[in-house]
């Protein structure tokens, strides 16, 4: 019997199941599966960005068995090259049967070669190009004991293809964010920076591994019941301070940073730390934890040892003027760096010329920003 349509209760908890999809661990999940149910499908496949043979792309499947059907083939490995949907019209549905005749369906080389040892019968297919140019397939597989899809269930799944091109953007936007930020952690880390973020209780919800390096030695900062503190105790009442008026201008929307140093028991160049709140996008009263408050840590006496590569790279130094130009931004004096090296200070003298002729600097002051400032500690 053919399904009959939905109610407004069921259709608003489809859509809700559809968008909250992008956000699910296997995307869309829930959304396939109430579809596979309520179609009395076998399987639902949802192919986003179509496979290519170096690349599979995001394939998810619903279906009576699990996500993938006993002894499956690979479709992304061996019949994606005979999959008859791909070229379809966009945006619209079709049957296999409406498609090639009930006859030259079951003739078909992806039925008999991939669909019919897997005893499956009745395709619904549609293909889609969602608005930020993003390819997608949707698939509903009925077996041999079913019948072929009916008006009323493509007229449901029709009306759902819009808000489908929507949520795959949605996620295709968040894909993207996440590899932003994955980049632009890693970046943080590469340069030494420690990262803390608080919540509006000065609770701490995550760090980088920078910042949890410097915690588990308790070398200048600690963690005490999930709350930052800093290893001086007269310094501590300054910092906490600081840390409270951070989570009150985030509470206010307003915008203020502020800046400290917190010395170290093992070392002799103190921590400098960067306190700024985060803003509130948004304003709710729920009791959820949120970002509030961000700690920027960075131990001016250390500097990234992976960018030997990056400076000769930019400014073609050599072995020996890279490690110079490293130590001059760990703050050591030149006597320092030529005990540091081995050799005589004339020698560092002569090899500080070169890296000035070769880096435009004229002091080590500027040498040292030009350094800092550049991209080297990023690569």
């Amino acid at each position: 019997m053919p399904s009959a349509p939905l109610q407004a209760a069921e259709l608003s908890a489809l859509l809700a199941q559809l968008y909250q999809g992008p956000t699910e661990a296997v995307p869309w999940a829930g959304f396939l599966e109430t579809v596979r149910q309520r179609l009395d499908a076998v399987f639902v496949t949802l192919v986003l960005r179509h496979p290519a043979t170096d690349r599979p792309g995001l394939i998810v499947n619903a279906s009576a068995y699990g996500p993938h059907l006993p002894g499956e083939p690979s479709y992304s490995e061996q019949y994606y090259a005979l999959c008859p949907f791909l070229d379809l019209h966009p945006d619209r549905l079709f049957s296999a049967d409406e498609l090639f005749g009930e006859a030259g369906w079951l003739a078909h080389p992806f039925y008999t070669q991939y669909l019919a040892p897997l005893r499956l019968r009745y395709i619904l297919a549609a293909n889609l190009v969602t608005a930020d140019g993003v390819e997608c397939a949707l698939f509903i597989s009925r077996g041999e004991a079913g019948q072929d899809f009916g008006a009323i269930e493509k007229a449901l799944l029709q009306g759902l293809l819009p808000h489908l091109k929507r949520a795959v953007d949605l996620h295709a936007a968040l894909d993207l964010l996440q590899s932003e930020r994955a980049l632009y952690a890693e970046a943080v880390d590469r340069l030494l920076v420690g990262t803390i973020i608080l919540d509006e209780h000065g609770k701490a919800i995550r760090s980088n591994d920078v910042a949890r390096r410097l915690l588990q030695a308790r070398d200048g900062l600690y963690l005490s019941d999930g709350t930052l503190h800093a290893h001086c105790p007269v310094e501590n009442r300054r910092f906490r301070k600081i840390l409270e008026d951070a989570a009150q201008a985030h509470a206010l929307a307003t915008s203020r940073s502020e800046v400290t140093l917190l010395s170290r028991p093992a070392a002799a160049t103190p921590l400098s730390v960067l306190v700024r709140p985060i803003p509130l996008s948004y304003r709710t009263e729920d009791k959820a934890r949120r970002p509030a408050v961000a700690v920027f840590i960075r131990d001016p006496a250390g500097s990234p040892r992976n960018t030997h590569a990056s400076l000769r790279k930019l400014f073609h130094l050599t072995p020996t003027e890279i490690e110079l130009a490293l130590l001059m931004v760990d703050g050591l004096t030149l006597d320092e760096a030529a005990v540091r090296l081995g050799v005589k200070k004339n020698t560092v003298r002569a090899h500080l010329r070169g890296i000035f002729a070769k880096t435009g600097a004229t002091r080590q002051a500027v040498l040292v920003k030009m350094l800092l400032s550049s991209v080297v500690g990023m690569g």
